[in-house]
């Protein structure tokens, strides 16, 4: 068993994602997040691998582009405002079936925006901004070991389904220290022999592209790509259930402000109030089969977000009007406090 070390949430994803095998890192500087690239700029170098600080956000997602193609495991890794400038490039990525791995560390927002926590961006990553249709897969950790387990799994998965993984984590994660356990790599290698532009020198020539100029060999293409999120949805769904058992209420949160969560449902049943807690680890594809097997038995939903209401839609789609879903958060800012988060849960039961 390795030992644990105390780190920061930033470098901890960092050094698993050179644990995992990155290949290549391609990105510019944004807080909150900025110690990824710092610590790989060293890191990356002393390995002998490549380490380029790119000229802007697109510059980097099209690095990564590249660096896919030929069938490395590339990296890029940013926040909120800057991600949405990778937005196109997500979408190429995707339709080229290339494996890039991004983390995106939540700051506040829309537009700039600040640097205080929030989860601002859930739409972003699962809904996206490019264009057609398309899903980037997308994990959330809450704890600094989650980050480092998640970000494997990210590489993983990535390289499983030839489609981009996001690592979605938050200013309060990336910043906070914690115990954590890297261990070796746990995933198998994908070959990617078959698709790989590693050069035709003894084989015929091959050809990454995004689109096809004909009707229906593009809407074929597209159909292919959602049978494997069909797929994703079928084997690699994650999430997290506890007190569900006796629950007439069941509170939804993902990401590092579920710890406050749990902690206020804990307080809550010792006063012996029948609630659950339910946390989607992977934000895509969503739990949606599970969450609605819990709306056969529950009385309500509570969705908990550092946001307006962004995953209270998923909730409500899987729900499917079984019972009532609401919805209790802030936009930006320090998390709400257990005690804050109790008296909510009180109020909804």
């Amino acid at each position: 068993m390795a030992d644990k070390v105390l780190i920061k949430g930033n470098y901890a994803i960092a050094n698993a994602a050179v644990i995992a095998g990155c290949d290549c890192y391609f990105g510019y500087p944004i807080t909150p997040q900025s110690e990824i690239g710092e610590f790989l700029s060293g890191k990356m170098q002393e390995l002998k691998r490549a380490y380029v600080s790119a000229e802007s956000e697109l510059g980097a997602i099209n690095m990564c582009i590249g660096a896919c193609s030929t069938g490395k495991k590339a990296m890029t890794s940013s926040s909120s405002c800057a991600i949405s400038l990778m937005q196109e490039g997500l979408s190429y990525a995707t339709s080229d079936e290339l494996p890039v791995v991004v983390i995106s560390v939540m700051r506040g927002g829309p537009g700039l925006g600040n640097i205080f926590p929030s989860q601002g961006d859930y739409n972003q990553a699962t809904i996206g901004g490019g264009d057609g249709d398309y899903k980037v897969i997308v994990l959330s950790p809450s704890t600094v070991q989650e980050a480092v387990d998640l970000t494997y799994k990210t590489f993983y998965l990535a390289h499983k389904y030839r489609n981009p993984a996001m690592l979605l984590a938050d200013g309060v994660l990336g910043q906070m220290m914690e115990p954590v356990e890297f261990g070796e790599y746990p995933y198998p290698e994908i070959d990617n022999s078959s698709w790989a532009l590693s050069g035709a020198k003894n084989r015929k020539a091959r050809i990454i592209r995004s689109y096809s100029p004909v009707a229906e060999p593009q809407c074929d293409h597209i159909r292919h790509l959602f049978e494997k999120y069909r797929q994703l949805e079928e084997n690699e769904v994650m999430y997290e259930e506890l007190y569900t058992e006796d629950a007439d209420l069941v509170v939804v949160s993902f990401g590092s402000l579920s710890r406050n969560v749990k902690a206020a449902i804990r307080e809550l049943r010792g006063k012996g109030l029948k609630i659950g807690f339910f946390r989607p680890i992977t934000l895509f594809p969503f739990p949606n089969k599970r969450i609605n097997e819990l709306a056969e038995k529950v009385k309500k939903f509570l969705t908990v977000e550092v946001n307006m209401g962004q995953m209270l839609r998923d909730v409500k789609l899987a729900v499917n009007g079984k019972v009532p879903v609401e919805f209790y958060g802030k936009p930006v800012g320090s998390w709400p406090s257990v005690e804050e988060l109790a008296t909510a849960m009180e109020g909804v039961l």
